[in-house]
């Protein structure tokens, strides 16, 4: 567990967050519910940010992603299928002394509600053995409730995607290698919500499915199959990139985002995990941490990390698994391929469709498909590829909003002590947000609010700056307490209109202060150029 101090962090964000509207308790003035989260003014402005942050970066900023935003409520179908209906499960177990109820692998680690930042110790009371308990929301569609009409919440946005993958791939005009990227809520009926936002039962995901080509294919068209390097930077996709070598891309795109919104390498750790850890149909996984106070400490009493993200070489396992249950074929056509592979040689024909061929039996066995109808779907799969037919793979980055919220809290938050002229010294919190997700980018202040001529103007500024960013008005109190409450709100710059700006110095006329959150430094500026200097700074 985490030592007192990280504890005492934790306490600070999480009174810090409500104080300052970034997060509330669900239901609150009714004794709140456990495991859901409001997000108040501030934590809304933020979270909106990160989504469209990412959203620019993953669609509109990229030629080979499209967009698409499914139903919560599908056909409940589509989680037999991907397997959530029969295996979505944690393990539970009771204490017959508190009548609580945990995880199993959760022990001495619950979440106390009432501190939602505290971890308190499990009691010492005899335990239940443990047993499965099933994660997804259970509703019911239409007016009759019975187990025709069961539905559930989803519990991952990614199901959608691949439900949808033929409709988006014709209606799109992409061809593969390409993404459907989505962002949107999901819902799961965790045993025991725990730090804070990071684990909580209603929250939000951004993922991504790149689709690509099997390994086989890669090759037939290009004659080889590209082998990254451990560590190379991969920034330019290839033609021949196989499965490793996307997979190593994305890892890198997605840190290059995380740095490009304010964590450091050195807030970030990395999980490769091991074969024992992945899932049956999956050939690499990689997840991306951060470092939260209440991460665990390695032997030397460094922060470990949690997990942020995880992207993941998930094989053609999804699609597969949707065409099986659905009877809709889930391949694509590939006239690249169909060409390539009639000039192949014969030897290099039949090795590729061997290897193709064994991974296509191989899923269908640990899918539960008997040997014999197994080898059938699989010469036909293999054979496929002659007439330039296959199923793609996938690549998956997928990262929670919420805890991503939390960790850009928990990296922001910092205290300074300022000292008067009398030596009195005081504490206060500073929210050192990266401009581009920073909730308010610009406080606007008059040095005093009795002054019409000086509060005009500073309107006039507001209102030039309001179509572009989130800004906020105040002319509230002295300007340093003013200041300081941008800098509790994590402002990274405020405009302050003096009498200078009116032209009480002639040459300093129609200029403003601009006071940065990070070093307290002030500069100089002209009207004419302000909205032209913070823009390049908060996108």
């Amino acid at each position: 567990m985490s030592d007192s101090k990280d504890n005492l962090v934790m306490e600070k964000l999480v009174s810090l967050c409500k104080r300052r509207g970034f997060i509330f308790q669900s239901s609150e003035i009714y004794g709140g519910i456990n495991g859901f989260w409001d997000y108040g003014p501030l934590g809304a402005e933020l979270k909106r940010n990160v989504k469209e942050l990412w959203w620019n970066t993953m669609t509109r900023q990229r030629d080979d992603v499209a967009g698409l935003e499914a139903t919560i409520i599908m056909s409940p179908e589509i989680w037999k299928a991907s397997g959530h209906v029969a295996t979505f499960s944690d393990p539970m177990i009771d204490c017959k002394t508190c009548k609580g109820r945990f995880r199993a692998d959760h022990v001495g680690e619950i979440s106390c509600p009432q501190k939602p930042s505290k971890m308190v110790a499990e009691c010492h009371g005899e335990k239940t053995e443990p047993r499965a308990f099933n994660l997804m929301f259970q509703t019911f569609v239409g007016p009759v409730q019975d187990e025709s009409s069961v539905a559930y919440l989803r519990p991952e946005t990614a199901q959608a995607i691949f439900a949808q993958f033929k409709n988006v791939l014709e209606t799109s005009r992409q061809k593969v290698p390409f993404g459907i990227a989505q962002v949107g809520k999901a819902f799961r009926n965790e045993v025991t919500p725990r730090n804070y936002i990071f684990r909580s039962r209603e929250f939000e995901q951004m993922e991504l499915e790149f689709f690509i080509k099997p390994d086989e294919v890669v090759e037939a068209i290009c004659g080889q199959v590209a082998v990254p390097l451990p560590g190379a930077t991969l920034t330019d996709p290839q033609p021949d990139w196989g499965w490793a070598a996307w997979h190593q891309y994305w890892v890198q795109e997605r840190v290059r985002f995380y740095e490009g919104i304010g964590l450091s390498r050195e807030t970030l750790g990395f999980h490769v995990q091991t074969p024992a850890e992945l899932a049956h149909y999956a050939r690499a996984c990689t997840d991306i941490l951060f470092k939260f106070p209440f991460s665990k400490r390695d032997e030397n009493g460094e922060l470990k990390g949690e997990e942020l993200e995880g992207i993941a070489a998930r094989s053609d396992f999804d699609l597969s698994q949707h065409a099986r249950f659905s009877g809709k074929p889930m391949g694509v056509f590939d006239e690249e391929l169909r060409a390539a592979w009639g000039k192949l040689a014969k030897d290099r024909q039949d090795d590729i469709w061997k290897r193709y061929y064994e991974n296509r039996k191989g899923y269908l066995e640990k899918s539960g498909v008997a040997f014999e109808a197994a080898s059938r779907q699989a010469t036909e799969d293999a054979n496929g590829l002659a007439k330039g037919q296959y199923i793609p793979h996938v690549i998956e980055p997928s990262a929670g909003v919420d805890r991503l919220i939390l960790a850009l809290l928990a990296n922001a938050y910092s205290e300074a002590t300022d000292t008067d002229a009398k030596g009195k010294s005081e504490s206060r919190v500073v929210l050192k947000f990266h401009p581009r997700v920073a909730p308010i980018k610009v406080g606007v202040m008059p040095l005093l609010k009795n002054k019409p001529e000086l509060v005009a103007k500073a309107l006039a500024v507001r209102d030039l700056l309001r179509p572009w960013m989130n800004v906020f008005y105040d002319d509230a109190g002295s300007i340093g307490r003013r200041y300081a409450r941008q800098d509790e709100a994590g402002t990274p710059f405020c405009v302050t209109v003096d009498f200078d700006t009116l032209g009480e110095k002639p040459e300093l006329k129609d200029t403003v202060t601009i006071r940065h959150r990070d070093g307290g430094r002030q500069e100089r500026l002209a009207l004419g150029d302000l909205l032209s200097w913070i823009l390049p700074q908060i996108r």
